[in-house]
């Protein structure tokens, strides 16, 4: 079985202003001199998408953080799916735990936004994870993919589906979860793959995400069934970010 291609993501939450364009510039001209054997995309806040769209930067693709689950309609200040495919993006995040705790998203909710991203062409991004409380709890393994069973769409394919695993716990903490711990949740989360979509579900990518940074990119980049990763504040700054891409170099 040949693994997914990798996709080293940047998610760059509510942070960056038009003058962090020239990070994507020099993104793109890193990879054109030194090259990266995963896909790269960045998702900026939706305030950036346009003009980094318009970079034309060849070697990274540019996506969104959310979108709204209805295409139009009186819902002020939400952006739809449309919109967003609309400026050029063919990759959007849903579910993001961040989402899911400070905007009360249900897995019905991010199901129907994951449903509407794919609707327009887009791949969706769908995030899961567990609190601590629920790893203290040995429940990390049933939240995670129940959160996965509930958030597919209907709609779901190989080619339009990605599943992030970020640990609640982990995200800009500076905590990691073991290699074993990373490997347990990864192989649960290709089983119920495997169970929804037969042998597609070994082609669907993977990301862990949770303080992914250079100098352990690639411990996590090696566990078994982790196809990239999904990465906050590291993908901020163009050398950050490609020293995690370039782990890739050290992977068979």
């Amino acid at each position: 079985m040949t693994a997914p291609k990798a996709l080293v993501a940047g998610n760059w939450k509510m942070n960056g202003l038009k003058a962090s364009a020239s990070e994507i510039s020099k993104l793109n001209t890193l990879i054109l001199e030194k090259g990266a054997k995963c896909d790269v995309l960045i998702c900026p806040p939706y305030t950036m998408i346009n003009i980094l769209v318009s970079l034309k930067a060849i070697n990274v693709s540019i996506g969104a953080q959310d979108c709204h689950m209805n295409m139009s309609g009186a819902h002020t200040g939400d952006i739809s799916a449309e919109m967003i495919s609309d400026l050029g993006c063919d990759f959007i995040i849903v579910g993001h735990s961040e989402r899911r705790a400070d905007h009360g998203e249900t897995n019905e909710i991010v199901k129907a936004k994951a449903a509407a991203a794919q609707s327009v062409g887009a791949t969706a991004i769908i995030c899961v994870g567990e609190t601590i409380e629920e790893r203290k709890a040995g429940k990390a393994l049933e939240i995670v993919t129940a959160q996965i069973k509930a958030s597919i769409p209907e709609s779901a394919k190989v080619e339009n589906t990605i599943i992030a695993y970020e640990p609640v716990w982990a995200i800009g903490t500076g905590h990691t979860p073991t290699a074993g711990d990373v490997e347990e949740v990864h192989l649960a989360v290709r089983e119920v793959l495997r169970a929804r979509f037969g042998d597609g579900g070994n082609n669907i990518r993977i990301l862990y995400g949770g303080s992914v940074k250079a100098s352990n990119a690639l411990e996590l980049m090696s566990v078994k069934n982790v196809n990239g990763a999904l990465v906050g504040g590291a993908s901020l700054k163009a050398e950050d970010f490609y020293g995690i891409i370039s782990a890739y170099d050290k992977i068979g």
